[in-house]
């Protein structure tokens, strides 16, 4: 933290450029995914001459004035440059063309918040996701993921694996080293994780829990693939006063899952967590957290995210910084046994016992 953010080094005239970067995102990033999606960086791709303002036009179908204002927009974005009439593309262009992370990012800010963080000033002041209305008429995001837009659910839940998928191939041997018969997964979505647990060990049993329309989606996305019959749900509100974690269960499971609730809220889980378990019993959090991150793009990834949550999602909860998750950890009557970082493209993994 102090090697990073107490004192920057930045001229005035990069200060003031990237305030006025700022002043014109909303511009910056339509104009950044038109360039992706009418193809204008894949051509320049292909081409080390580059490319005049007509040959784009004619090779895109686009008018000559849309070309024109595309590419001088991004030209002073910085994702082209120009030459003796031609264009070509840029180092930053390249990455928005081909980074997969970058492409998620992209696609989840259009679908998902782009309109709704126009509500974002409404959402602090309330502690509601006003910006939620833009996609339905829902109290949090995830009572309506069954139900919304196709294309809107397709980029949340990219978005949402992209990040937890990339870490399960390093941490199910962590997990599968005790050889556990029966794992837990609370929050478990759509059963990705279930699925690769029953295919990393032919003996074990998942019970995934989750919203009762996760549950749904779950069985859907489950059905006839290898090892479902050892998958079971269990249609729960974990927020419900009434609300238990079942006994007898080796591994507790709980993957990019508190981090959707308030800090009172993620208290009384991991409080409902410790009745659960036995002294034999293992509980493990994978969590993205800012503060752990090896690159300041992935904490700056992640702090953005947390704004997601306060204007979409469910109004009140965040990306955690890693002193509050800990300290919410130990007051539950939890023992964190180890912390791995690094996982994945962020993740920590956070192994608890009880005390």
């Amino acid at each position: 933290m102090n090697e990073r953010y107490v004192n920057k080094r930045i001229s005035a005239l990069d200060a003031q450029r990237v305030a006025h970067e700022i002043a014109f995102g909303p511009i910056i990033f339509q104009v950044s995914r038109l360039m992706v999606k009418f193809g204008i960086f894949g051509l320049l791709m292909k081409t080390d001459e580059g490319l005049t303002q007509k040959e784009v036009s004619v090779k895109t179908g686009l008018s000559e004035y849309a070309a024109q204002v595309l590419l001088e927009s991004s030209l002073t974005i910085g994702t082209v440059l120009y030459n003796d009439g031609k264009y070509r593309i840029s180092k930053i262009g390249w990455f928005l063309e081909n980074d997969p992370m970058v492409k998620s990012n992209m696609n989840f800010n259009q679908d998902v918040n782009y309109k709704g963080m126009f509500h974002l000033e409404e959402s602090l002041l309330k502690g509601k996701p006003e910006g939620l209305k833009e996609l339905g008429n829902w109290s949090t995001l995830y009572e309506g993921l069954a139900s919304m837009d196709p294309k809107v659910r397709e980029s949340w839940f990219g978005f949402d694996h992209y990040y937890s998928d990339n870490s399960f191939d390093e941490v199910l041997p962590v997990i599968f080293a005790s050889r556990p018969s029966s794992v837990l997964d609370i929050g478990g979505n759509t059963g990705i994780w279930a699925l690769r647990c029953v295919g990393y060990d032919p003996g074990v049993q998942v019970t995934v829990m989750d919203l009762p329309q996760q549950i749904g989606l779950m069985d859907k996305n489950i059905y006839g693939k290898p090892g479902a019959e050892r998958i079971h749900g269990i249609a729960c509100d974990i927020l419900d006063s009434s609300s238990k974690i079942p006994e007898g269960f080796d591994i507790i499971w709980m993957s990019q899952f508190l981090d959707c609730f308030p800090e009172d809220k993620v208290s009384d889980i991991l409080a409902k967590v410790v009745d659960g378990i036995s002294r034999d019993s293992d509980v493990y959090i994978l969590e993205t957290i800012w503060d752990r991150q090896k690159y300041d793009t992935a904490s700056f990834d992640l702090t953005q995210t947390s704004v997601y949550f306060t204007a979409i999602a469910n109004g009140n909860s965040k990306m955690f910084f890693s002193d509050d998750l800990f300290a919410m950890i130990r007051k539950s009557g939890l023992t964190i046994s180890s912390v791995r970082d690094g996982i994945g493209l962020g993740h920590s993994l956070i192994h608890c016992v009880l005390k």
